[in-house]
C-alpha cells in the first residue's frame, strides 16, 4: 500500500471523535456492577432498557458525533452559527435515537454533554487538555438556541424546577465540575493506587454520584433517594473504593438500595461516559513529584 493511499485510509479527526465518544457510551454501558443501572448484570432499575438496545443507540449517535466536530472545524469559532448548528444536529441526533430504540430516551442527556464535548474537542484538536474543552463546551452551551423548544416539560426540567437544582443544561454551562472535579481526579486517583481500569471506572461513577444532584434519582425517588445515593455512593469510596473487598460491600449495599428505590442514576452514567470521553483525549496528569 502506497503512503498516500495509507494517509486517505486514516480517519479524520471527527471520525476519531465519534469513536472515542460512541466507545465511551459501549463502555459506560458495558461497565458492572453498576447500582441501578443497565449493566452486564441485567436491567438495574428499568424495565425498558437493555444493554443490546444501550449498544444499538450508541452506535446509532456515531453520524451525529462526527456532523458535530466537522461543523466546529468547519466555523472553527465559539459562537452562535455553531451554538444553533450543534443544537439542530443534536435533535436530528435525538430523532435517530428514538427512531432506533423504538421511542425509549436511552441516551438524550449523553447527546447534549458528549455532543458539546465533541465539538469543543475539535476545537482543540492542537492542545487537547480536559479542562479547557470543558470550558469551551461551557462557552457553547451558554449560548442561546433560537430554534430549541421553550419552557421544556420533560422530566429533568420538572425535577429542576420543583427541587431548585441544577440539570444536566447547568451541569454543561457550568464545565462540567462533576467530570473535572470529581470523575477524572477521581479515575487518576484510584490507578495511580493500582485499583485497575474496571474498578477506577466505578470509582469515578462513584465521585460523580457522591455529589451530583442527578435528576433522574430526584424523578424515582425524590429528596431522601437523592440523598441516600450520595451517602451510600461516599461510604464506598471511604472504604477504599471498588478495589477493596469493604468497598465492594458498600458498592452491592447501594446496589440494593437503588433497586428498592426503583432509581437509576442516569445522569451519572451520562457524565461517567464524559468522563471516559475526555480521559482518552487527553494526556494523563504528570505523577506526583514529576519534573
Amino acid at each position: 500500500m502506497s503512503a498516500l493511499i495509507a494517509r486517505q485510509l486514516q480517519p479524520s479527526l471527527a471520525e476519531r471523535l465519534a469513536d472515542l465518544a460512541v466507545q465511551a457510551l459501549i463502555d459506560e454501558a458495558d461497565l458492572s456492577p453498576k447500582p441501578g443501572l443497565v449493566d452486564r448484570r441485567g436491567n438495574g432499575a428499568h424495565n425498558d432498557l437493555h444493554l443490546g438496545l444501550m449498544h444499538a443507540s450508541a452506535h446509532a449517535l456515531w453520524p451525529t458525533f462526527k456532523a458535530m466536530a466537522d461543523a466546529a472545524q468547519s466555523l472553527n469559532v465559539v459562537g452562535q452559527p455553531l451554538r444553533e448548528t450543534l443544537g439542530q444536529l443534536g435533535r436530528d441526533g435525538e430523532a435517530e435515537m428514538l427512531r432506533v430504540t423504538d421511542g425509549v430516551n436511552t441516551h438524550r442527556g449523553a447527546i447534549w454533554a458528549l455532543g458539546l464535548l465533541t465539538a469543543a474537542a475539535a476545537l482543540h484538536a492542537d492542545v487537547p487538555e480536559a479542562r479547557r474543552i470543558a470550558d469551551t463546551a461551557a462557552a457553547l452551551a451558554r449560548l442561546s438556541d433560537s430554534a430549541a423548544p421553550g419552557n421544556p416539560d420533560s422530566h429533568g426540567a420538572r425535577v429542576c424546577r420543583r427541587y431548585g437544582v441544577l440539570g444536566a443544561r447547568e451541569q454543561a454551562q457550568h464545565g462540567f465540575p462533576a467530570v473535572i472535579e470529581h470523575g477524572l481526579p477521581q479515575l487518576n486517583a484510584s490507578r495511580r493506587a493500582g485499583a485497575g481500569e474496571q474498578n477506577a471506572w466505578l470509582d469515578a461513577l462513584l465521585a460523580i454520584m457522591s455529589t451530583l444532584s442527578d435528576t433522574c434519582v430526584l424523578h424515582r425517588a425524590g429528596r431522601d433517594g437523592l440523598n441516600r445515593m450520595q451517602q451510600d455512593a461516599r461510604a464506598v469510596l471511604e472504604a477504599g473504593g471498588c478495589a477493596s473487598l469493604s468497598g465492594r460491600r458498600q458498592l452491592r449495599e447501594l446496589d440494593r438500595d437503588m433497586l428498592a428505590l426503583n432509581a437509576s442514576p442516569g445522569g451519572a452514567a451520562d457524565l461517567l461516559a464524559a468522563t471516559l470521553f475526555l480521559d482518552r483525549l487527553t494526556p494523563p496528569p504528570a505523577p506526583i513529584g514529576s519534573n
